[in-house]
């Protein structure tokens, strides 16, 4: 397979808005009756729990289901996007569980893991790993389990993923993703020595025009999806440096585009350019450095390292935190060590 499949993993956000103007004609009906005909393949149980979650605005304020509904009312609406036509077929695979409850599960997701079935990844990805985790289980409700994704990460970054484990968890954590009130901290290893201790990159991402495999920043306002990542140094190394990632926006590859647009890809990050030796001595012991350091690390350097949020149901700030995993730790130890011993190099 040639093409990277990732980008097409992810190519949907995973909410949906919609806006819909009352026909001038139309007679009074509650509020849910008129959405379930209006908005195909959704249960009025997920309508409700859009309300109960103040996803449903009518002229602008959150509505209860029993609302009566009045021609030229604007009605917006906030939902999580149904799931793809793919069957999702249940497979053994090992994934580790930083938090489980009733209503959520957060996965610290292992490098190499597909979140998603799609192109060039119909099994072997974490939603096989969960139906298989929960074929046999019940919800709190007494019915199967079915885990809904609030958000996704790339199959080579590692880090904490949010899963849903009922339709009210599902709305309600989508709405926190909307609304950009999640807590998520990345950590990423970067070519080069930034100028600044810290920085903010807004810019719209959309697909490459010469890659379509990757992102692209544009200018353009009509162009793409707004995007705001803030970053800070954590540690530098001379010719690559350790930097911490906040996200305002979740967009595809958001901080792998973002940081090779300012002249930093992520090491090791072949989409992005980050797999050639971009700052550093023409020696040939430097070379085999970095060849071992990219054999240490065969993946972009990018971990999800914070994920906090407001739990559905108690309503409680959630907070967790990553570890690194071996292959970022031995890496950047590796790049610890050599900034210490760089003149013997």
């Amino acid at each position: 397979m040639s093409e990277d499949p990732i980008i097409e993993e992810q190519e949907q956000e995973l909410y949906e808005n919609h806006r819909f103007t009352v026909d001038r004609g139309q007679e009074t009906m509650r509020l849910d009756k008129y959405l379930f005909m209006r908005l195909d393949g959704v249960s009025r149980t997920k309508i409700q729990a859009a309300a109960k979650a103040d996803c449903i605005l009518v002229n602008g304020k959150p509505s209860k289901p029993s609302y009566k509904i009045k021609p030229s009312d604007v009605i917006s609406v906030l939902l999580p996007t149904p799931p793809r036509e793919i069957e999702i077929i249940p497979q053994k695979i090992d994934f580790k569980i930083a938090y489980e409850d009733d209503d959520i599960l957060v996965v610290d997701k292992q490098a190499g893991l597909v979140v998603h079935p799609g192109f060039g990844n119909y099994d072997g990805t974490l939603l096989n790993a969960l139906a298989w985790y929960y074929e046999r289980k019940k919800g709190k409700d007494g019915k199967p389990i079915t885990p809904y994704l609030v958000h996704r990460i790339d199959k080579d970054t590692s880090g904490l993923l949010l899963i849903a484990k009922n339709e009210e968890a599902q709305v309600h954590l989508a709405k926190q993703f909307f609304d950009h009130t999640i807590e998520r901290k990345y950590n990423a290893l970067v070519w080069g020595d930034l100028q600044e201790d810290s920085g903010t990159i807004d810019g719209n991402l959309a697909r490459s025009a010469k890659d379509r495999r990757v992102m692209a920043v544009y200018d353009d306002p009509d162009v793409g999806k707004h995007a705001v990542t803030h970053w800070r140094v954590l540690e530098r190394f001379g010719y690559v440096t350790l930097v911490e990632c906040v996200l305002e926006t979740g967009r595809t590859h958001q901080i792998r585009a973002h940081m090779k647009h300012i002249g930093h890809p992520l090491f090791n990050d072949a989409a992005y350019g980050g797999d050639q030796i971009l700052k550093g001595t023409t020696f040939s012991k430097y070379k085999q450095f970095v060849d071992n350091c990219f054999q240490l690390l065969p993946r972009q350097a990018l971990h999800a390292l914070v994920l906090g949020f407001e739990h559905p149901t108690t309503h409680k700030q959630m907070h967790f935190e990553s570890p690194f995993p071996d292959d970022l730790r031995a890496a950047i130890e590796k790049w610890r060590n050599y900034l210490q011993h760089r003149t013997e190099m």
